[in-house]
């Protein structure tokens, strides 16, 4: 996961404006592949956010799986950062993440206010899918 977060944070580091920056991660969300329409319903909705954003989470073999979706390209951006760092990881790992490539290329600091929570929401629930999918098989292996 470490590795994932330096190379992000050296992408970030090729661009000296902010508005170049912006314009990567609105490409990045232009290359998230599609979520299924049958998850974007309520059920998978992230609270919180400005925009729509439908986040799924599934276990496979030990690892959580993220897909999702958002009517705005820089949300699906955003998001599309989120699933490169923690798809793929062990839950615990998801669970424990601290996320520091967010802070070094400041992506907080240069959202609105409304779109730095909508962030925040999105690191929350894919934290929850975690421990949810963590605690399911836990459960499932007892």
């Amino acid at each position: 996961m470490q590795d994932i977060e330096k190379q992000i944070i050296d992408e970030f580091n090729q661009f000296e404006e902010w508005l170049d920056k912006y314009n990567y991660i609105i490409e990045l969300g232009k290359n998230l592949p599609l979520i299924d329409d049958a998850y974007k319903t309520k059920q998978y909705t992230i609270s919180g956010c400005q925009s729509q954003v439908w986040l799924r989470a599934k276990y496979d073999k030990g690892l959580v799986i993220f897909e999702a979706d958002s009517d705005a390209l820089i949300t699906k951006g955003i998001v599309s950062l989120l699933i490169r760092v923690l798809s793929h990881q062990k839950p615990d790992i998801i669970i424990n993440a601290p996320l520091t490539f967010i802070d070094k290329i400041g992506l907080k600091e240069h959202l609105s206010p409304t779109r730095a929570n909508g962030l925040l929401s999105m690191i929350k629930q894919m934290k929850l899918y975690a421990l949810a999918l963590k605690t399911k098989h836990e459960k499932n292996n007892e």
